[in-house]
This record gives structure tokens, sequence and C-alpha cells, in this order.
């Protein structure tokens, strides 16, 4: 059994760090052989912006996800002690605000308009985290109604 990650980009935990608990999520459920189709464990867009931001390699953060399975607060625990990591206020904002600011190309807003029979009218929030999160909505829906 596979499954649609619901942990949304605009979720953080006890770092503040928006994203982070879902780069976690996806990682765990790819290491573990679940993670649904068509979703990226620890790839491009959100999970490299708020890694990269605060100065944690993608690919170490996906290896240690792999390796050890932690529990979101180990993950985080990793994360403080990984060396050179920036987690100082401007930092977490400056990443935050990217999470919140970032907007999907009209193509991306306009799939996943379309997959949830909505159309694109303007009328929906054109922020990707809200997209995205219409679009884990849209794909769990298709995942347990099959």
């Amino acid at each position: 059994m596979t499954y649609v990650p619901l942990i949304s980009s605009g979720v953080a935990g006890p770092l503040g760090l928006l994203h982070l608990p879902r780069v976690w999520q996806k990682g765990l459920l790819a290491a573990t052989g679940k993670l649904a189709p068509g979703y990226t464990p620890i790839g491009p867009g959100y999970d490299h912006m708020v890694l990269g931001a605060i100065g944690v390699d993608p690919e170490q953060a996906k290896a240690f996800i792999a390796e050890k399975q932690p529990t979101y607060v180990q993950f985080e625990a990793w994360v403080k002690a990984y060396p050179g990591v920036k987690l100082d206020k401007a930092t977490v904002y400056a990443s935050n605000a990217a999470i919140l600011g970032y907007l999907h190309g009209d193509d991306v807003r306009q799939g996943i308009l379309s997959a949830a029979g909505l159309p694109d009218d303007g009328s929906v929030i054109p922020c990707a985290v809200d997209l995205n999160n219409l679009d884990d909505w849209t794909e769990f829906h298709a995942s347990v109604t099959k």
C-alpha cells in the first residue's frame, strides 16, 4: 500500500520551518516503499528550497531518513545538529516567506484545478501551497476510492 503525503507545505514543526515536516514525511514514505506514485522523495522544488535555505544537503537528509527512519522530532534534532545549519529567525522567516510566496506556472495551476474539477477563473488562491494541498486531496481521494 502506498500513501499520498498529506502534511501540507504550510505546516511547520517546532523549529518553525514551513514544509520541513512534509520533507520528513515524503522521505520516510519513500524509504519504506510507501510513497504514492507521482510524488518525489526529497526532490527539486519546496524540498530543496527549505533544505537549501538552512544549509542542509538534500541528499544527506534523504540518506539520514532512509537509514534511520526517524520520528519527526528525531529528524529535527538531526537538522539542528547538521554542521553549519542556519536556523536563526531571519533565515527561518526568509525560507517561510519563499514557501508562501511561490506561485506555480499557468500550466501547473491549470492542471491541478482541472484534475480537481475547478475552473481556472481566478476564484482559487494561486499560492502553490494551497494548490498543492488541493492536488494532494484530489490524489488522496482517487487513491482511496479506486
